[in-house]
C-alpha cells in the first residue's frame, strides 16, 4: 500500500514522512526525508514522524482506507553528558626564541623553576620558567632529541633521541652520567615511574623497554605492538604502564609479570599522544580519527571528544582543572572540558616572521606544575607560553 503524503508543518515544527509505507512486521527505519517510526496494531499501522520537542502520527485503517492524525509533546530528555564547565580562554603570553630546529620535547622541573626543552638541532636547553631566558644548552645526542623526562626524586634529566640513544644527565654537573642502550632504532617517548626507580623507553623498533635506573640494566622489553611505540606514561598503581602506538592500539601492561594485560582497539588511527588526569583514574588517547577518553585500570571507555580536531595530533597535556590541550600538525591548539568533552576554545599558533606557513606544527606541549602555564614546542623554531585570560567570565565568553 503506497502513500505519499506531504510535508506536515506544526506551529513551527516540520513532520516529513517517508515515501513508501511497507505493510507487516514491527520496528524502526530511516527515510531521506526524516526518522519515522512504524508499528502495527489491532489491525492499523501507525505511521510517526519524531522531533525532539512533539511527535505527529498518521493512523491508516487498512480496511477502511481512513486516515486520522493526532498530535502529542513529548517531554525534553536531558542530555547524559555533563554540563561543561566554564574555563577562561587561553593566550599566547610570550613567545621564546633559542634553538635552531624543530623544537620536538619538553619537560618541566618539579620545582616549577624551569623547564627543558629538545629539538632537531639535536641540543637540549634549560630555561628559567618566570623570565624565559635561556640559563643552559646541553649537548651530546647524534640527532633530534624526541623526549624529555625530569626526576621528582634526583637531580637527574633523561633524554632520548632518532639515534636510538637514552641518557641520564646529572644537572649538578650538566653532565651525562649513564646511558642505556638496547634499542633498535629511533626513541620517541620515555616515562619516569613515580614511585620507583625505573625508566620507561618507546621507539620505532615498536617496543617499550623498561630500564633500572641505576644500574642500567634493561628489566623488561614489552613487545606486542606492530608499529612505532610513540607515547607512553606510568603510574603508581596497576596498569603500571600505559603504551600508545602507530598499529591503532593502546596496551595496558602487568609490569611485575611484564605482560599485557589489556588491549585497547577504539582506535583506527596511530595513536601519537595520550594524557593522564592528575586526580581522576581515567586517561585520553589521540588518533587523527578522534580523542578518546578511558577509565583506569581496566580501560573501559568513556566517550569521544565532542567535535574532532581533524588533524594529525602530535601531543596532549591536561591539567587539575580539567583544561585539556590537543596540539595539532597544522599549527591548531584545541582546549576541551575534560568531564564533558566539549570544546571550549580552537586557537591557532602564530608562526615568527620569516617562518613557512607549514612550520605552524605543535610537535609537544606540557603544563607547568600549577596548571596556570601552557608551554608549546613548535616548527618554527619557537617555544610559546599560553596563560589564561583573566578578564574572561562566562558573559564575555559563554558557553556555546
Amino acid at each position: 500500500m503506497d502513500q505519499n503524503p506531504d510535508s506536515l508543518k506544526e506551529g513551527r515544527q516540520w513532520w516529513w514522512y517517508s515515501s513508501r509505507l511497507e505493510t507487516g512486521g514491527n520496528g524502526m527505519f530511516s527515510r531521506k526525508g526524516g526518522l519515522n517510526l512504524r508499528f502495527e496494531e489491532e489491525g492499523c499501522c501507525f505511521l510517526v514522524g519524531i522531533s525532539l520537542f512533539q511527535t505527529s502520527s498518521t493512523r491508516i485503517d487498512r480496511n477502511r482506507n481512513i486516515f486520522s492524525r493526532t498530535s502529542a509533546t513529548l517531554e525534553r530528555i536531558p542530555s547524559k553528558s555533563p554540563r561543561p564547565v566554564f574555563h577562561p580562554p587561553w593566550k599566547i603570553d610570550r613567545v621564546i626564541s633559542g634553538h635552531l630546529g624543530w623544537v620536538t620535547s619538553i619537560a618541566f622541573d618539579p620545582s616549577n623553576a624551569w623547564f627543558c626543552t629538545g629539538s632537531a638541532d639535536r641540543t637540549i636547553k634549560i630555561w628559567d620558567a618566570g623570565s624565559g631566558r635561556q640559563k643552559l644548552t646541553l649537548t651530546g645526542h647524534l640527532e633530534q632529541i624526541l623526549g624529555l623526562a625530569v626526576s621528582a626524586k634526583h637531580t637527574n634529566m633523561f633524554s632520548a633521541g632518532d639515534d636510538k640513544q637514552v641518557k641520564c644527565w646529572d644537572l649538578e654537573q650538566n653532565k651525562v652520567i649513564r646511558s642505556y642502550h638496547g634499542h633498535l632504532s629511533g626513541v620517541y617517548c620515555l616515562s619516569l615511574h613515580p614511585t620507583i626507580d625505573i625508566l620507561m623507553t618507546g621507539g620505532r623498533d615498536s617496543v617499550c623497554r623498561v630500564w633500572d635506573i641505576r644500574s642500567r640494566a634493561q628489566i623488561f622489553a614489552l613487545s606486542g605492538h606492530g608499529n612505532t611505540v610513540c607515547s607512553v606514561f606510568a603510574r603508581a598503581m596497576d596498569p603500571q604502564v600505559v603504551t600508545g602506538s602507530h598499529d591503532s592500539t593502546i596496551k595496558l601492561w602487568d609490569l611485575r609479570m611484564g605482560k599485557t594485560m589489556s588491549t585497547l582497539t577504539h582506535h583506527k588511527k596511530s595513536v601519537r599522544a595520550m594524557a593522564v588526569h592528575p586526580r581522576e583514574q581515567c586517561f585520553a588517547s589521540a588518533s587523527a580519527d578522534n580523542i578518546k577518553k578511558f577509565g583506569l585500570p581496566k580501560g573501559e571507555f568513556c566517550h569521544n571528544m565532542l567535535f574532532q580536531h581533524r588533524t594529525i595530533i602530535n601531543s596532549m597535556a591536561v591539567n587539575e582543572e580539567g583544561v585539556l590541550a590537543a596540539g595539532g600538525d597544522n599549527g591548531s591548539l584545541w582546549f576541551w572540558d575534560w568531564k564533558s568533552g566539549r570544546s571550549f576554545q580552537q586557537a591557532q599558533t602564530i608562526v615568527q616572521p620569516g617562518s613557512l606557513d607549514s612550520e605552524a606544527g605543535i610537535y609537544a606541549l606540557f603544563y607547568d606544575q600549577s596548571g596556570s602555564r601552557l608551554i608549546t614546542c613548535e616548527a618554527d623554531k619557537t617555544i610559546k607560553m599560553w596563560k589564561q585570560d583573566e578578564n574572561a567570565t562566562p558573559e564575555t565568553h559563554p558557553l556555546h
